[in-house]
């Protein structure tokens, strides 16, 4: 094993996975949700910028292709497993996060099952595109939090009437709590739309996998 600058960058991005949990036991939202979100947005840019450097400096190593996918799934995993748990298990979010794991858990079975013969479930474009996919939803989800919490914290004190008063402008909004409101909504409903996507493209690229590994699964006569 050479420990080269790409392969560090896919060791740090194994680290930030679970990382972005740990956020979540030493800080309070919404910090734990700025922390988790710069942390997890780092870590996904490392992504890139490993693949690319391995390419470019001719440093790729059967270390840094085994690992990659690992670092990548376990961010995933994790930062689902997290938006999931605090959006009170929100069936939006619980759908396609279960069609999501499932692949992964699925994929992982038939690469290990079919050992030597693994090598024909290379990655696609299209998985590139899945795992892209599944990033930007779940860092724009990371910020639906930090704008919900904030709304937490700015109505810290106020009744209901006089947050209904806000939104009317009945009262000057001088915390910029409609701004915020509006903000949690927005990066909420685009985050659940992208995270079906992730998921529509993670489906896809399971069953073409799955297709690709039938002729192996096959049991030969006796």
């Amino acid at each position: 094993m050479r420990w080269t600058v790409p392969n560090m960058l896919t060791v740090l991005r194994l680290l930030a996975a679970p990382g972005v949990a740990i956020m979540f036991l030493f800080f309070a939202r919404p910090w734990a949700d700025w922390f988790a979100l710069v942390l997890f947005v780092v870590a996904a840019v490392t992504d890139w910028f490993d693949g690319y450097l391995a390419r470019e400096w001719q440093q790729e190593t059967r270390f840094g292709a085994m690992l990659d996918p690992i670092a990548d799934k376990a961010m995933v995993v994790i930062a689902l497993l997290v938006i999931t748990g605090f959006s009170g298990m929100n069936p939006w979010i619980l759908l396609p996060a279960t069609v999501i794991l499932f692949r992964e858990v699925f994929v992982s079975g038939l690469r290990e099952f079919l050992g030597n013969t693994a090598g024909l479930l290379k990655v696609t474009k299209l998985a590139k595109w899945k795992t892209t996919a599944q990033m930007v939803a779940i860092a724009v989800l990371f910020g639906s939090g930090v704008f919900e919490h904030e709304v937490v914290e700015r109505t810290e004190g106020m009744d209901q009437a006089m947050v209904d008063a806000i939104l009317t402008g009945s009262v000057p909004d001088e915390v910029g709590l409609l701004t915020l409101m509006q903000g949690e909504a927005v990066t909420f409903a685009a985050g659940v739309l992208l995270l079906w996507i992730a998921a529509l493209l993670t489906a896809m690229t399971g069953w073409d996998y799955f297709v690709k590994a039938k002729p192996y699964l096959a049991d030969r006569p006796s």
